[in-house]
């Protein structure tokens, strides 16, 4: 009972605390609670945030404040496709007085990296990203070189403008734990913008956050309790993702209620099992921003859309019906039995 207590202190101290960083970001950014929150979720589960919106969105700004608070190191790369890997992760440098060759190292060496629209530059370059973002290093040569931590990459891209883009390949979508889309802000948020007439980032911010305090969210994050039956209902979620497996999942995690044409139809691949696991990161981490040691359904439901939007093949038939995969997932959800 006392253990339980003082854990249950710790989360409403969590609580309190995420609130405060909110509120914090709230000074420059009006609205966009969506990208706070998972920029949020994603530094205390040590993911990647990949955010999609139209120009004037405030996209960089967030990220820009997020690092001003965190007062972890930032360097931005702007994607272009003239940009080579090399910029990115850095290059050997031949020292000819030494007649030796030197690493020298590129923007990703930082602890938060902005991607500003990562779809300007070819495959080549976005896959100099995947070894880091997967395993936090760098190899150049013979050498590997470790990451500061934390680290977490937050990209973006413009969704309406494709000319000179380069779609992101289905194995680096499936390195960022969330996708968020973000949405235009209501008429009352884009009086108050237009009223600070682009002032936004002169406003101070306190730096509240550093290693150390994102490194006791991160332990807090394990003392989050999910029982077995939401676990296997988080899978009952990724699994219905994948057609193949429809006649395959019995039991607890049958998904009989979801019929083929639903999802055979429109998804031609689902998400991997690396969704399941950032299904449950999110979903304690959302537990957690709510003061809770423990899981419910709606903190699963909560994450879920940006979970998985991004993990989902849809087929020309979604294309032509104008199915998306958000509307795939709240078909899912709809008629997932609750554990």
């Amino acid at each position: 009972m006392v253990e339980n207590s003082i854990n249950n202190q710790k989360f409403d101290e969590c609580k309190k605390f995420i609130d405060y960083v909110k509120r914090e970001i709230s000074k420059r950014i009006v609205g966009q609670s969506q990208v706070v929150d998972g920029i949020l979720m994603a530094m205390v589960c040590g993911g990647h945030v990949l955010l999609e919106g139209v120009p004037g969105l405030a996209k960089t700004l967030t990220v820009k404040t997020f690092a001003e608070i965190s007062g972890l190191d930032f360097k931005r790369i702007q994607f272009t496709p003239d940009l080579l890997p090399a910029d990115v992760t850095g290059t050997l440098i031949y020292e000819q007085t030494f007649g030796r060759f030197s690493f020298r190292k590129g923007p990703v060496f930082t602890n938060v990296v902005l991607a500003d629209e990562i779809n300007r530059s070819p495959a080549k370059v976005q896959s100099a990203l995947l070894e880091a973002m997967a395993e936090h290093q760098v190899t150049i040569g013979e050498e590997t070189h470790k990451l500061p931590e934390p680290f977490i990459v937050l990209a973006t891209q413009n969704p309406i403008e494709q000319e000179g883009t380069y779609n992101l390949p289905e194995a680096e979508l499936d390195r960022f734990l969330l996708k968020i889309v973000l949405p235009y802000p209501t008429a009352q948020e884009e009086v108050q913008i237009v009223k600070t007439s682009g002032k936004a980032d002169l406003v101070p911010v306190e730096k509240i956050l550093d290693a150390s305090k994102i490194a006791l969210f991160r332990k807090y994050l394990e003392l989050v309790q999910c029982d077995d039956k939401v676990v296997e209902y988080i899978v009952s979620i990724v699994a219905a993702t994948r057609p193949s497996n429809e006649k395959k999942v019995t039991g607890r995690l049958a998904i009989s209620s979801i019929k083929k044409d639903d999802i055979g139809k429109y998804i031609t691949f689902g998400a991997s099992p690396r969704a399941g696991i950032a299904l449950l990161q999110c979903a304690k981490a959302n537990a957690m921003f709510n003061g809770r040691s423990f899981v419910l359904p709606d903190d699963v439901k909560a994450v879920a859309h940006r979970v998985l939007r991004h993990r989902l093949v849809l087929s020309y038939e979604a294309a032509a019906d104008g199915i998306q995969s958000d509307d795939m997932i709240d078909r899912i959800l709809s008629v997932m039995p609750l554990p």
